[in-house]
């Protein structure tokens, strides 16, 4: 299992459009992210909950299980970046 984790919900526009972002960060640097489905699985969706700890309350949301570090919502691509490299970034509201 990676420690690079993407949750979204199968319907959220949001979710799309981060997932390709994630699918070219997969390519271009090597890396494996794990996708769950949390609107449509629970047993996802309880990873979800027992992971978020208030910290965004929806999707998309990806952790990082290595830095503990957090994006909620859409980022840009470099944001993202930094977050699945490890690497210092600030999460834009």
């Amino acid at each position: 299992m990676s420690h690079l984790l993407e949750f979204y919900g199968t319907e959220c526009p949001h979710c799309v459009r981060m997932h390709e972002l994630v699918e070219r960060i997969e390519k271009e640097e090597n890396l494996k992210v794990d996708v769950f489905e949390v609107w449509h699985n629970k047993e996802n969706e309880k990873k979800l909950l027992d992971i978020d700890k208030d910290m965004c309350g929806g999707v998309p949301f990806f952790y990082n299980k290595e830095t503990k570090k957090f994006i909620c919502g859409e980022a840009p691509y470099e944001t993202l970046k930094a977050w699945a490299k490890g690497e210092p970034f600030t999460q834009e509201e």
